[in-house]
């Protein structure tokens, strides 16, 4: 059984992610006293361009208490993130072959962290972040390119799209990523599993056959899922109004020239990237096709499209959030119903995601360098 020590950094990640969870908390955390104390640059509340709250689950904070209710959470996040990295700590990176040799228990106390580590996690990327992340990722390739071609994007900029607080939604999601890697190489340990691809020797659900069947229905949801939002958008951009009504199309283009376009770029957009959902599941999505110049026929890098599909993934989660939390506050009318129902399926359409980009992972990892196992693998399974 081969467990030699990894030697790049990305490799050794589950040696080091609890302890940059706990930096990234230690650091946040003095954020926010600095913020409790008057330091400027508190990112809600009066601080957000989000004024009227519509958007952000943390509208109506305030330096005082905000700051230290943050500084609370970073120093409880900081000891679960050392937590995690210290307990049942090993310099093996293989999958643990003896009882002795675990230094962690099984018991409530050692599900305490990993379960708080889980919570935190979702917090940072799916609660307090808002659907902005979304507008910010879509519209910033023309805003990049917009005075190249002088572009009429009514004055709006890159600065636009990405004011501090809208930042500091990434950095909270950095922080929530940080904590999730913490979390799961901690579960790893405690499963007696593969330090570097957490295998144990029994595949079960993450066979490649098996990924390759739920991997399938996965993305077929999530190529569809989008096209409920697009068709909307599309019919509003040609004067159609689907699920709303005449007036508010017309009131639209008065108070906001070209939105119905810009809307429809947007739609253009997630229709793209439906389309390209299909290749975590065909052929081409593992070997470049021939009519890429330059790279036809050449293997797909995984990570070229496991990153992306999980960075899509949360923000278009993040997203839909904001829409159901809308709706649960009652800031939506039924009579405009395509103006915010389509979105509230976005959730699900972010989970399909991640689910199609782990599958797609699960498939293509061959023989793990570092514990030997899914040595012999067969080539992926039959793709559609």
């Amino acid at each position: 059984m081969t467990t030699t020590t990894p030697r790049s950094l990305i490799s050794r990640w589950p040696a080091w992610a609890g302890y940059a969870a706990a930096l990234w908390s230690l650091s946040y955390g003095l954020l926010g006293v600095a913020w409790a104390l008057g330091a400027p640059g508190f990112p809600w509340g009066t601080s957000d361009p989000d004024l009227d709250g519509a958007l952000s689950i943390l509208a109506d904070a305030t330096p005082r208490p905000g700051g230290w209710w943050i500084a609370a959470f970073g120093l409880l996040s900081t000891v679960v993130a050392l937590t995690l990295a210290r307990t049942g700590r090993s310099d093996r990176v293989g999958p643990i072959r003896h009882a002795q040799t675990a230094t962690h228990g099984r018991g409530l106390a050692s599900l305490t962290p990993l379960l708080l580590a889980w919570l935190m996690a979702v917090l940072l990327i799916i609660v307090i972040p808002d659907s902005r992340l979304m507008m910010g990722v879509a519209y910033s390739p023309v805003l990049a390119v917009a005075p190249l071609f002088d572009l009429n994007v009514n004055g709006t900029t890159l600065a636009d799209a990405w004011p501090w607080p809208v930042v500091n939604q990434l950095v909270c999601v950095l922080g929530g990523v940080l904590l999730a890697a913490a979390a799961l190489a901690y579960q790893r340990r405690r499963r007696e599993a593969c330090r570097t691809c957490g295998r144990t020797g029994q595949d079960g659900w993450t066979a490649p056959e098996a990924a390759a069947r739920w991997g399938r229905r996965a993305v077929y949801i999530a190529a569809t899922v989008p096209l409920v939002y697009c068709a909307t958008r599309w019919c509003w951009a040609l004067g159609v109004p689907l699920g709303v009504s005449k007036e508010f199309l017309v009131e639209g283009a008065r108070d906001a020239p070209g939105i119905w376009l810009a809307g429809a770029y947007l739609a253009t957009f997630g229709a793209g990237g439906g389309v390209l959902t299909l290749g975590l599941a065909q052929r081409w999505g593992e070997v470049f096709p021939r009519w890429i110049l330059g790279l036809r026929g050449r293997r797909v890098p995984p990570l070229l499209a496991i990153i992306p599909a999980t960075l899509v993934a949360i923000i278009v989660t993040v997203a839909g959030m904001t829409y159901i939390r809308g709706a649960i506050a009652g800031r939506f009318s039924m009579a405009e119903w395509g103006a915010w129902l389509p979105e509230t399926l976005w959730p699900l359409w972010g989970g399909a995601l991640a689910a199609a980009a782990l599958a797609y992972h699960l498939r293509r990892r061959g023989q793990c360098r570092h514990c030997g196992q899914g040595a012999g693998r067969r080539p992926s399974p039959q793709l559609v």
